[in-house]
């Protein structure tokens, strides 16, 4: 055949590789492309990861830590009949008058207290101060600064800005989007190459279980491997979750979702806070001047006749003619969001949103905060999310053995593992794959631009340090 004629020099020409030859040394210099990557990847990303999961873990509980802390505040013992709404938010409105209504928490249970939320100049962005009022007596219990829509307070709201920027600001919000950003490439790369290990070693089906017979590294690979399977399907929604609120990936997410049409809907008629700023009353003779008019019962009896059941916050509109706003605020059972508005005026219910009406990207975006924060469905998600962050701990602990076991002579003390690929693999890869991985790592990079700037760190790092060891052995020889 033509392909075995000789040529000009008489010798044969070599047959070309099969294509099942070719796409095997493709996977072979992609998997070793892959491990290089997941190898320095874990090493240097792992103290990040670390810090999100251990201040993660003293998060999830802080929901029984407040009630623990707060009983006084949160608690009160069940009375025949209670005072008016009304009474309850002017009594803490009276006992605050540096404060403008912003909105009430009616209680919801026989043992709850109501709480009244004020903006107080002064407060940091995102925090009200939380008047705590016996719905049964009208007495003022006492009161805290409550963050964000969860209405979490002092303690949770500490330990939430400890796992979001460890009270660095800006600055230490690099650490969790770091952490995010690589999390799930750690994560995914971390599975292909356990499942491509277990399938070449014809042990596919004993991928999910370790292997105790194993000694030394390779029963902490098993381990590692494992787990980390077991563990991926939390790890990729807490990275996601994650992105949404981080400083520069968020931004770009949120414009993915606007151009989607995957944003969470509002109420037209929804009523504008006016309260920015925390305090500032310029304009306003008194607190909640718009909604004077209005009586809060008849507001929240309105919204509960037209099926808003749970828990929920009345904001308090400061413009004329702008109506309530009634929203549910429970996070344990998300369907339970529907929002109304209800007429300043007339007290009737003149829109209504209802969670089931949502897009669906928008549910799926609810669920999985929810499920971040460990609110989704209450201790099962808390118990799941521990799960989670102890795999985390394990895996990045195995991560570092296995590089420890590695070191080049078990003599000397400080020696360092080594990755288990040399560098310059990425040459074994056909000109088509190559670009590919390129136009991937760019595009995830301008996406997620911490990611980006890491892993062009990385690799300006890798090539520096084989250039000088190769000048070294050089000058050696």
């Amino acid at each position: 055949m033509a392909s075995n004629a000789p040529d000009r020099l008489g010798s044969p020409e070599p047959a070309p590789p099969p294509a099942r030859q070719r796409s095997r040394s493709t996977w072979a210099a992609l998997r070793q492309l892959l491990l290089r990557l997941h190898f320095y990847a874990g090493l240097l990303i792992a103290p990040f990861v670390v810090v999100a999961a251990v201040t993660g873990l003293l998060y999830v509980y802080t929901p029984q830590l407040e009630q623990a802390l707060y009983s006084d505040q949160l608690h009160v013992t069940p009375g025949d009949s209670a005072v008016p709404l009304q009474t309850q938010v002017d009594t803490a409105v009276d006992a605050h008058p540096e404060g403008t209504l912003n909105a009430v928490r009616p209680a919801t249970e026989p043992d709850e207290s109501t709480r009244v939320l004020l903006d107080v100049e002064g407060l940091s962005e995102s925090h009200r101060l939380a008047v705590f009022v016996d719905p049964y007596t009208g007495e003022v219990l006492g009161d805290m600064t409550s963050y964000g829509s969860s209405g979490a307070l002092p303690v949770r709201s500490w330990l939430s800005e400890l796992h979001r920027h460890l009270h660095l600001g800006d600055l230490g919000r690099v650490y969790s989007e770091l952490a995010a950003s690589w999390l799930w490439v750690v994560g995914l790369g971390g599975v292909v190459l356990w499942i491509g290990r277990r399938r070449r070693n014809r042990r596919l089906r004993r991928a999910l279980l370790p292997e105790n017979s194993a000694t030394g590294r390779n029963r902490t690979l098993s381990w590692h491997g494992s787990v980390g399977l077991w563990a991926l399907a939390g790890l990729l929604m807490l990275s996601a979750t994650g992105l949404t609120w981080s400083q520069f990936a968020g931004e770009n997410v949120g414009q993915v979702r606007t151009a989607l049409g995957w944003t969470t809907p509002a109420l037209s008629a929804s009523a504008a806070s006016g309260h920015e700023g925390h305090g500032d009353r310029a304009g306003q003779a008194d607190h909640g001047a718009a909604g004077q008019g209005a009586d809060l019962d008849r507001v929240l009896e309105s919204a509960r006749a037209a099926g808003l059941d749970g828990p929920v916050e009345v904001s308090v509109p400061v413009e004329e003619g702008v109506p309530f706003t009634v929203a549910g605020v429970s996070r344990t059972w998300p369907v339970n969001q529907d929002s109304m508005a209800v007429d300043a005026s007339s007290g009737e219910v003149v829109e209504a949103l209802r969670f089931a009406d949502y897009p669906f990207m928008a549910k799926m975006t609810s669920w999985g905060i929810a499920f971040h924060m460990g609110l989704l469905f209450g201790l099962p998600n808390q118990i799941l999310l521990t799960l989670v962050g102890l795999s985390v701990l394990a895996l990045v602990f195995w991560g570092y053995r296995m590089w420890w076991l590695r070191r080049p002579t078990k003599e000397t003390a400080l020696s360092m593992g080594r990755p288990l690929v040399p560098r310059g693999t990425w040459r074994g890869l056909p000109w088509w794959c190559l670009a590919l991985v390129a136009a991937t790592a760019v595009g995830v990079g301008l996406f997620l631009p911490l990611f980006g700037i890491s892993l062009l760190v990385f690799l300006l790092v890798d090539a520096a340090v084989g250039a000088w060891r190769g000048r070294t052995r050089a000058e050696a020889a």
